[in-house]
């Protein structure tokens, strides 16, 4: 097997967040901590990092951040996994800079712990590398993008701009929480303050360098009650490829 174009990308998934809406089903439970075909709802993630090749991730936590790090621990498969605490909630941007000294690579691969997109994570890397962006968005097709907010591109893929969750409704493409980006665009951010990068950090990089690539397919996130209702037959109709790790832990 030829190497992974992610083999010197240092992943980051954003799991910091408090999950006050899920509170109703999981209690105090970090949300990405949430049961899912009985296990973490952020095994899945990990899993999909690991099928596509890369072998070191940083989660960057933040509520009950504890409870993350002893129930994931150091490994996960051929995983290596590390940890960036934030002090008190940064926001999705804030959370990256205070994680910087822990980021080996130049080339981040950036996931928001609470959304999943089944995606060819190899694609994506080639295509903003041949591409030229400073910075890219993957991006997929929903049926309702009310909930979410779209983005428009041209045919290139260089980002024209963003619409806001409310503004428009019907099928449409969104933002499916899986970025490329560059270390250096991350120590340009502030330090120290709150920061989210939807709407502090991207609508900036707009006819800079900034593409969106749709490649997803099924989309989901466990953000309601709703929706983690529905992401145990989200991952079984995925498939046996989406839980290689699980049942490689589990075997007989």
């Amino acid at each position: 097997m030829g190497r992974s174009p992610l083999s010197h990308t240092t992943a980051v998934v954003l799991a910091g967040g408090l999950g006050t809406r899920l509170r109703s089903v999981t209690g105090e439970l970090p949300k990405v901590l949430a049961p899912v075909l009985g296990r973490p709802y952020l095994r899945f993630v990990l899993d999909q990092l690991e099928r596509a090749g890369l072998t070191e991730v940083l989660i960057c936590t933040g509520y009950r951040s504890a409870e993350v790090e002893a129930s994931i621990g150091t490994r996960h498969g051929t995983l290596s996994v590390g940890y960036s605490a934030e002090p008190a909630p940064l926001g999705t941007g804030g959370a990256l800079r205070y994680a910087l000294g822990k980021m080996r690579h130049e080339e981040l691969l950036v996931l928001n712990g609470d959304s999943f997109v089944e995606a060819d994570l190899g694609s994506f890397t080639q295509l903003h590398r041949s591409s030229g962006a400073k910075a890219s968005l993957l991006l997929t097709e929903v049926p309702e993008v009310g909930r979410y907010g779209s983005v428009q591109t041209d045919q290139a893929g260089a980002i024209l701009g963003f619409s806001e969750k409310g503004g428009h409704s019907g099928c449409g493409t969104i933002n499916a929480g899986v970025y490329l980006l560059g270390r250096d665009l991350i120590a340009a951010l502030p330090e120290g303050r709150e920061l989210s990068l939807e709407r502090e950090v991207f609508p900036f990089l707009v006819g800079q360098g900034f593409y969106g690539f749709n490649l997803g397919r099924r989309f989901i996130d466990i953000g309601t009650p709703e929706s983690y209702r529905e992401v145990g037959a989200f991952f079984c109709a995925a498939g046996a490829g989406a839980y290689t790790t699980w049942q490689r832990e589990h075997a007989q």
